[in-house]
């Protein structure tokens, strides 16, 4: 019982230093499972729960390298120039 244990606390505290090319494989055979209806409910919703946490992640991951990306943007002229970043759910008016 106690491995089990350990191995959940382990689950949880992973989702921070994973990958996010490892991330969205997880994610992806997540949904391939939940849809095979092969899965009891408990399971469903561990799976679930799972896979809301590691989308919350990859969309952190992606927003972070939006934001880089656009902090490089290069101007015309050769030089390098940090220009406005709109996130998701802003628009230029706010």
């Amino acid at each position: 019982m106690s491995k089990v244990a350990k191995g959940a606390a382990k689950s949880e505290a992973e989702p921070e230093e994973v990958p996010f090319e490892t991330a969205l494989g997880k994610l992806e055979a997540i949904v391939e499972a939940m849809e095979s209806d092969e899965l009891p409910l408990e399971a469903l919703l561990s799976r679930y729960e799972e896979g809301t946490k590691l989308a919350a992640l990859c969309q952190a991951r992606l927003a972070d390298a939006d934001l880089k990306i656009s902090k490089l943007e290069k101007k015309s002229s050769g030089d390098f120039a940090l220009t406005p970043v709109e996130l998701p759910g802003e628009s230029a008016e706010d």
